[in-house]
């Protein structure tokens, strides 16, 4: 049977008007307002097709939002991925050739390898390391609720809970297990830390107009938060969810499979069988386990799927 075509109701935009920045980096955007006040990095495109971000970024730029306080960093990270987008194939510029978003790690930018997204990653290196707070605009393969991800302080926690969505929490208590994210760079990564927030928002499925709103909203709410702009009061927030990841799961062999199809947040008892890796069995490691980012098309090397278990608010 023929798939169904990917619903794309946004699509890539033009960024060449935006490669000249004012820090000597391409695509980065900084603006000061001359006040006391943090600094806040608003972060998109870690993955090329993630294009949410990129409509939040735009926002910002198109509309002159400028910071009352502090100051305000605005980024497009991997724009080479996201020039590489192929509508037949809309998955397929996620990363060149390593994941952008698993490499901020000091032995990885330190390192002698090379690619496109190590170049980059050094580019941005400085940008990072001096913002206060950090928002990193994220998608998802699936068509799923939004969902924050950040590591498991209390600093990101009541940020997150303050702004009140996406209404549900990844926290990682000992980080994600399969490299170093964007976040989790220098002092954002420390628990005992002068360091401000650092947060994923994982906004919804990659192409659909929902996403790239939600991505405007929580950049605005965001920003609001910390001072930099004045954000009119919002609707009483959702129910919040909390969910602290146990494992995060490879792909080791082309025979991965799961035993039923997964888009994400599927619920599993405690010791049922979730996937099979060759001769390995996957199982739930606890009751109410719920599964996250589950991979569309499994690739030996990348994440399979993250296990979950729920927590208290």
């Amino acid at each position: 049977m023929p798939s169904t075509p990917t619903r794309l109701e946004v699509v890539q935009a033009d960024l060449s008007p935006y490669r000249q920045g004012n820090t000597g980096v391409d695509y980065v955007h900084r603006f000061e307002s001359g006040r006391p006040g943090p600094h806040v990095l608003i972060n998109a495109l870690t993955h090329g097709n993630e294009i949410c971000g990129m409509v939040a970024a735009r926002h910002l730029l198109d509309q002159g939002v400028r910071p009352k306080i502090g100051t305000l960093t605005v980024s497009f990270a991997h724009v080479e991925a996201y020039d590489a987008f192929d509508a037949d194939k809309p998955f397929e510029n996620r990363q060149l050739v390593h994941n952008l978003n698993r490499i901020w790690s000091d032995e990885w930018l330190d390192g002698p390898e090379y690619s496109p997204e190590l170049r980059r990653a050094r580019e941005l290196r400085p940008a990072v390391a001096a913002a206060d707070h950090i928002l990193d605009l994220h998608s998802t393969s699936q068509d799923v609720e939004p969902f924050w991800v950040y590591p498991g302080f209390a600093r990101n926690a009541a940020v997150a809970l303050a702004i009140g969505r996406p209404a549900v929490h990844l926290l990682m208590p000992k980080g994600l297990g399969s490299g170093t994210p964007l976040i989790q760079h220098g002092r954002h990564g420390e628990d005992e830390s002068t360091a401000g927030a650092a947060l994923v928002a994982e906004c919804g499925q990659h192409f659909l107009q929902a996403t790239a709103d939600m991505a405007v909203a929580v950049t605005l709410d965001f920003l609001g938060h910390f001072g930099l702009i004045e954000r009119e009061p919002q609707p009483a927030p959702a129910p919040q969810r909390r969910l602290e990841l146990l494992q995060t799961r490879m792909v080791k062999t082309p025979e991965f499979r799961f035993v039923r199809p997964l888009v994400g947040f599927e619920v599993f008892a405690k010791d049922a069988l979730i996937a099979v890796d060759g001769d390995e069995e996957i199982r739930s490691p606890c009751d109410d386990c719920t599964v996250l980012m589950p991979a569309r098309v499994p690739i030996v090397g990348r994440e399979a799927v993250y296990l979950t278990r729920p927590l208290p608010l």
